[in-house]
């Protein structure tokens, strides 16, 4: 039987760190269902696979930077 790799769990204090951004906007994105979280008692966590697969769907081209 062969093992399956572990999903690491991000706090969500860890998620604003590595986004750059507060923790109310992880709980904004957590509670509108942008971001996958699992509750862990009273707290979320975030699966690292989902904060990658938001990042990587949140990119945006350079000229689209322009208005």
């Amino acid at each position: 039987m062969s093992e399956q790799p572990r999903t690491r769990f991000l706090t969500v204090a860890e998620v604003a760190e590595i986004m750059r951004v507060s923790r109310m906007t992880v709980y904004r994105l957590v509670h509108s269902g942008e971001m996958p979280a699992v509750r862990v008692g009273q707290s979320y966590r975030v699966p690292q696979d989902a904060l990658e697969q938001y990042l990587a769907a949140s990119y945006v081209e350079g000229d689209r930077l322009t208005s």
